[in-house]
């Protein structure tokens, strides 16, 4: 039992777990409810592209594997802003050499259960988790099995997790949210051009905001796009909708031109491809004694529109090592100051995820907030020490909490508001007066 870890859930956050906690000695069993997809061909259609950013490049870093997932790695320096008229617009991440990653959901996986099963991490696929007898930290499983006694149990298996209901069930007064958004998301493909070339600039996050509705694409390594429809479940236009491949086709054409000319299988793709929810979990407690902690979405899961939820997942187990690093392996100890830390950091980048799907399918191509963007980019080049974009904060400065970058964007965003209410901005964006007015806010 002692030096004996179970982990719930063989995905992104407990394949890296599993690699933190092998290296410090301990023997690692993982237990996953799926086939092994390393086994298996990837189907499209089920994972959106994600966004590797310095939060989950830091917690990679401090395995050592950071430079084998830089080979499945395609950085995006910005966003591609792909307007209804057809004009495009370009809007860098941060300064200069700052940018995010896209990578395959699948690919990352794989690449992680390979190197944890390096460390010497035994993962046990098509098992499921039923119940944990938190008594005796035996799980049992489906099919009549047990596993167990273990020294620490850690639920690692996302949104819908098993370890967390069996744990709500036997725990009083466990407080449990779950909120879906009324939009769906589709995943669609736009395919390589000859010879593996792409298509549209490889280096971007491409977006095509609509007002109520938004596609992406991301790059992947072959020259093909994963694009990925955000999209109402109900109502006109919705996934309910768009009914036929007639109908499909012609809304793409007039909504979506330059993306639609791309995609020769939308048709099929939107037809076969699933419509997917998307959902907010917040809960407490995460842990019991010094037994059993959740860990990755199965604590926090949170929608995807700030390219957070692996980065926070990641972050969390980087967290939970520098505690170890701290109090040794008294897991008493660790645990609560680990809930304490990252329960208001998870709720944090929840709300900061749905405050961004707004930004992203509605603002960005608005006039007006490009300029109060254009405004904050000059007052933070020249007052870095004053004054970091609020996706700044979230996306390239792992050293400030999630809590602290909504504290910190709410009040700019106060500021920002003042600021544009000024008469004639569009002219006066950059002189002396705005420059004063921020400073004189920020001071207060």
């Amino acid at each position: 039992m002692k030096n004996n870890i179970a982990i719930v859930g063989a995905g992104l956050v407990g394949s890296l777990l599993s690699i933190y906690l092998s290296k410090r000695g301990y023997k690692v069993n993982i237990y996953e409810r799926r086939m092994d997809m390393r086994q298996l061909s990837m189907s499209a259609g089920r994972s959106i592209n994600l966004a590797l950013s310095d939060r989950g490049i830091k917690a990679l870093e401090e395995v050592g594997i950071m430079d084998e997932i830089r080979k499945i790695a395609i950085p995006m320096h910005g966003r591609q802003i792909h307007n209804a008229d057809g004009s495009q617009a370009y809007q860098p991440y941060g300064k200069e050499g700052q940018f995010i990653n896209s990578v395959s959901r699948g690919e990352l996986n794989k690449k992680l259960m390979d190197l944890a099963e390096a460390h010497g991490v035994e993962i046990k696929f098509d098992v499921r988790c039923e119940s944990i007898d938190f008594k005796n930290n035996i799980i049992q499983l489906d099919k009549g099995e047990q596993a167990g006694p273990f020294e620490v149990i850690f639920g690692s298996d996302g949104s819908y997790s098993a370890a967390r209901l069996t744990y709500q069930l036997q725990t009083d007064r466990f407080q449990y949210q779950q909120y879906f958004i009324d939009f769906g998301y589709k995943e669609l493909t736009i395919p390589a051009g000859a010879g593996n070339s792409f298509l549209i600039e490889k280096n971007a996050l491409h977006i095509w905001p609509r007002g109520n509705y938004m596609l992406i694409a991301l790059p992947n390594n072959d020259g093909s796009f994963t694009c990925t429809l955000f999209f109402p479940f109900e109502g006109t236009p919705s996934f309910e909708s768009l009914h036929t491949k007639e109908k499909v086709r012609k809304f793409f054409n007039e909504t979506f031109a330059d993306a639609s000319s791309m995609m020769p299988t939308l048709e099929e793709d939107f037809m076969n491809n699933p419509t997917s929810s998307l959902v907010t979990v917040k809960c407490f407690p995460w842990i019991k004694e010094g037994k059993f902690a959740l860990i990755g979405d199965a604590a926090h899961a949170i929608v995807p529109f700030f390219g957070q939820g692996m980065n926070c997942g990641f972050e969390d187990c980087s967290v939970l090592n520098s505690l170890i690093d701290k109090h040794g392996t008294n897991w008493e100890i660790v645990f609560p100051e680990y809930q304490q830390l990252r329960k208001p950091d998870g709720d944090a980048i929840a709300d900061l995820a749905i405050n961004n799907f707004v930004e992203m399918r509605d603002k960005i191509a608005d006039p007006q907030f490009l300029l109060q963007k254009k405004i904050e980019g000059r007052f933070s080049s020249k007052y870095p020490d004053k004054w970091t974009p609020a996706y700044s904060q979230v996306t390239f400065s792992p050293h400030i909490r999630y809590s602290e970058a909504l504290q910190n964007g709410m009040r700019q965003e106060k500021i920002m508001s003042d600021i544009m209410a000024m008469p004639n901005i569009d002219t006066i964006w950059d002189s002396e007066e705005v420059e004063k007015m921020i400073l004189d806010r920020v001071a207060k």
